[in-house]
């Protein structure tokens, strides 16, 4: 019977179940596209390292200059460990294919067996005519990837998806020069996980991929298989200085790091919309109770008992709950493959180069999905199901016993919004490093300011009458009582719609104040005239340019100075989990003004001469992740000449890379490092010297022999916002879908308080008030209850917005910026607040304006 009850509810009442069923369906799919963009980034990333660790249980990598051969002869002759193989290994770009990374490995094919089958997956289009004439074109493909110089190998599903033919040559960018390479089979993969993990993989002979790199007689490391309980003091003892023996494990796992708080933001952000999802499920729960309450009087009277009074209410909400979850999981699926493009290009942005062809849907992320999206459901149903059963049968009929309660409970709630406000401080307070504690905080300053939105609605609505009522005469009196008396349900819209709100102010004051300490830094960093740089292809691109180009831009008529940079990753012996060190070494401070410093122990402050004699000065986020301070600035790293200590002078502000930098004069890096390349060329230009005309003839005369990019400060500034826009698009995008939300809130409460008072409507339009009016009455009340969300959110979002400057900034990332206020972004954020309630009104007051009076008199 109580199925029946629920079901026949259900299809009476269509329109606010859908309402329900999407709340929670879009907050559901957001949890699960972000969870599955996230987990298809990480997943094709580990693939494909996986895919060139092979079978390895160590690796012995080396510095900027790699690893000399013979330490690989000596592992095999003097140690006899036969299972070693060479590796040499480059991001490269292929340029007839669309400028295509590409991941080059270069092997030896007699050492790859135990480690690697890439080998004997070897095919050869057009050789399927029987298994013998393959078999011969695999093994003559094989042969000429051995012997023949420039040769290569690429997966299948590349060849197919840019039709790659046997024999075709590939023109390949490296730095600032063009090699090519011809194809002479391809890579069939087992099955599909195997072929996205080898989906970019360029592979050719070790020799070959040398004489690409042009680094003769060096690999890149030397992949082990160790037994159980092999000696590594053996193999450590002859490492030449500067190589480190890891395991596979160690840097996966620095790498992890790298994307972690990345990925957690991404995450809380999405949970927001399921918080503004459950004051939606609360507001349709409590509008079915409080319409059924005669309903309900009658079926106690009738001997109905409490608990299957809560039993009803509370499995309407779990069977709309699982619709809402079940259509959730679809959209997250749908929503999870456009994010995927938008996550898997800010991590190649920020982070390292990941290519993601499919994304996986793995059944736990799924479970997940449902299980968040049912216990959102089952919580905020709970407290609306357990009241159902409280009211006697005497006092169902009375409407106003609801609205009593309702503001009888308002300074229970603003109390608990005051405490959830003093948890959320106490939190921020506590000193650790861990985010999930930080973003704790958040929710309970979001959730504690959203509790103030009774007490808020039922103080402007009193501060607002005499506005109203000079503006719209009787309706604007009436309007603003009508919104009070429904206070059970329009303060859980408003409070809906004041987290969706406080999350733009928030977001937007954080990405304006990041925007404008960037371009400060800018400002700042960027001192030089013409910038002079490879193609870069991914972040931390160690691609060069040629050593000659700066004696070449020397003789520029019109170039004053020309300094160089040096950018390389190297190993912190003291931090194996974090990963590699960013190094930019550096002939002059290219900067346009000082550096400025968080603290600064230099000699009168002169962090340039302590440079020159051998100091360092490291990032804000280096300094954070590693805990430098005045009193601990050393940091230890491993140079070809085997680990050396340098004093850190200084902890400057520096917003290339969350994973922080080393900042080293570049006489001090070649007394350690064997290493002469040089990643860029900073020139500055003689006085009245035309910028433009110097461009030009660099392009199309002094440099068009060499590949390089040529620009000037500002458009490597637009190239920098170019980034910093892409990396905050799928932020914005969850801002919006959180927005949407709160929308579906709005309408839900609108919706009931029409289907509520139909009645006391009936009786508006039967002593006269024609539609138009009902229509101006009902977008009277929607535009109080949106400019009350937002006036609300504006001071919520501003606390939100100091919380992640201040704390979660700094926590996730280590760097500090500077809060920047703009009036355009709290005006719009309130625009976006009303406009949102009276659009979500037009539906309702449609739906009054053509009210039958004598229908919604008639009370059955």
């Amino acid at each position: 019977m109580l199925l029946r009850l629920a079901r026949r509810y259900i299809s009476r009442r269509l329109f606010q179940s859908v309402l329900f069923i999407l709340g929670v369906a879009l907050g559901v799919a957001m949890v699960i596209a972000i969870d599955l963009a996230n987990g298809s980034a990480s997943r094709a990333f580990e693939l494909s390292t996986e895919s060139v660790t092979g079978k390895a249980t160590h690796q012995i990598i080396g510095g900027p200059s790699g690893l000399p051969t013979d330490l690989y002869r000596q592992l095999r002759l003097d140690l006899g460990l036969r299972d070693s193989a060479p590796v040499v290994e480059a991001y490269v770009q292929a340029v007839n294919l669309n400028n295509q990374l590409l991941r080059l490995f270069g092997v030896d094919p007699f050492a790859e067996p135990p480690f690697r089958t890439y080998l004997s997956e070897v095919r050869v289009a057009g050789a399927v005519s029987n298994n013998e004439e393959s078999n011969q074109a695999a093994f003559s493909a094989v042969n000429a990837f051995i012997a023949e110089p420039g040769s290569a190998l690429i997966s299948q599903t590349m060849a197919e998806r840019y039709d790659v033919a046997t024999g075709d040559a590939l023109s390949l960018r490296i730095g600032d020069r063009w090699e090519q390479v011809r194809v002479v089979g391809v890579i069939q993969a087992a099955n599909e996980a195997s072929a996205q993990a080898i989906d970019d993989l360029l592979l050719t002979d070790i020799a070959t991929a040398q004489e690409i790199l042009r680094t003769p007689g060096a690999i890149t490391r030397i992949d082990l298989i160790l037994p159980p309980d092999y000696d590594l003091a053996q193999i450590e003892a002859i490492l030449p200085p500067g190589a480190t023996l890891i395991t596979p494990e160690t840097g996966r796992g620095a790498l992890d790091q790298m994307t972690a708080a990345f990925e957690l933001n991404l995450q809380a952000l999405s949970l927001l919309a399921l918080v503004v999802g459950a004051f939606l499920i609360y507001n349709t729960v409590t509008f079915s109770v409080v319409q059924r309450r005669p309903i309900i009087g009658i079926l106690r009277a009738l001997g109905a008992t409490r608990s299957q009074i809560f039993t009803l209410m509370l499995g309407e909400a779990i069977l709309l709950g699982l619709i809402g979850t079940a259509l959730g999981m679809a959209l997250g699926i749908i929503f999870g493959r456009a994010a995927v493009g938008l996550v898997s290009r800010t991590i190649s942005d920020l982070y390292f180069a990941v290519n993601v062809q499919r994304v996986a849907v793995p059944p736990e992320t799924l479970l997940k999905g449902a299980a968040i999206g049912l216990f959102v459901s089952l919580l905020a149903a709970l407290i609306p199901s357990y009241e159902a059963t409280r009211t006697p049968p005497a006092g169902t009929l009375r409407r106003s016993d609801v609205e009593q309660s309702a503001l009888r409970l308002v300074p229970l709630i603003t109390i608990a919004a005051i405490a959830l406000n003093i948890i959320g401080a106490g939190l921020l307070r506590v000193p650790t490093q861990d985010i999930v504690i930080s973003f704790a905080a958040l929710f309970a300053i979001v959730v504690g300011g959203a509790f103030l939105a009774p007490l808020a609605l039922v103080a402007f609505m009193r501060l607002s009458t005499p506005l109203t009522d000079r503006l719209f005469g009787v309706l604007g009196r009436m309007a603003p009582r009508a919104v009070v008396r429904s206070l059970s349900r329009t303060s859980v819209a408003v409070a809906a719609l004041t987290v969706a709100i406080s999350v733009i102010v928030g977001v937007s004051v954080m990405i304006g104040s990041f925007r404008d300490t960037v371009s400060d830094w800018l400002e700042t960093t960027l001192g030089a005239d013409i910038y002079v740089s490879p193609p870069t292809v991914i972040v931390n691109d160690p691609a060069t340019i040629a050593p000659e180009i700066v004696d070449i831009l020397r003789a520029e008529p019109g170039v004053a100075d020309v300094a160089t940079v040096r950018s390389i990753n190297v190993l912190a012996p003291d931090y194996p989990d974090l990963p590699p060190v960013n190094i930019a070494a550096v002939s002059a401070d290219i900067t346009s003004r000082p550096r400025r410093f968080a603290w600064n122990i230099a000699p009168n402050g002169d962090y340039w001469t302590a440079l020159q004699n051998g100091a360092v000065a490291v990032t804000e986020p280096f300094a954070y992740r590693r805990g430098i301070t005045p009193e601990n600035n050393q940091i230890t790293l491993m140079t070809d000449r085997g680990e050396h200590t340098f004093s850190v002078v200084g902890v400057y502000y520096d917003y290339s890379t969350d994973q922080g930098r080393v900042l080293m004069f570049d006489n001090v890096y070649h007394q350690y490092w064997d290493d002469r390349q040089i990643s860029s060329a900073a020139v500055y230009l003689e006085p009245g010297a035309d910028l433009e005309a110097t461009i030009e003839h660099l392009e199309a005369e002094t440099l068009a022999d060499y590949d390089v990019v040529i620009q000037d400060y500002r458009t490597l500034r637009d190239w920098v916002f170019h980034v910093f826009e892409r990396a905050f698009t799928i932020t914005t995008a969850l801002q919006v879908l959180a927005t949407v939300v709160a929308f579906i809130g709005i309408l839900s409460a609108l919706m009931s308080l029409q289907l509520e008072h139909t009645r006391e409507y009936g009786v508006m339009r039967a002593v006269g008030m024609t539609p138009r009016q009902l229509w101006n009455f009902t977008l009277i009340q929607t535009g109080l209850m949106g400019t009350t969300a937002g006036l609300l959110a504006l001071p919520i979002g501003f606390v939100l917005a100091l919380v992640l400057i201040y704390v979660i900034n700094v926590r996730s990332f280590g760097w500090t910026m500077f809060l920047t206020l703009s009036p355009n972004e709290f005006i719009q954020a309130f625009a976006v607040a009303v406009i949102a309630a009276l659009v979500a009104g037009m539906y309702p007051a449609w739906r009054l304006s053509k009210l039958a009076t004598a229908r919604a008199l008639r009370n059955e």
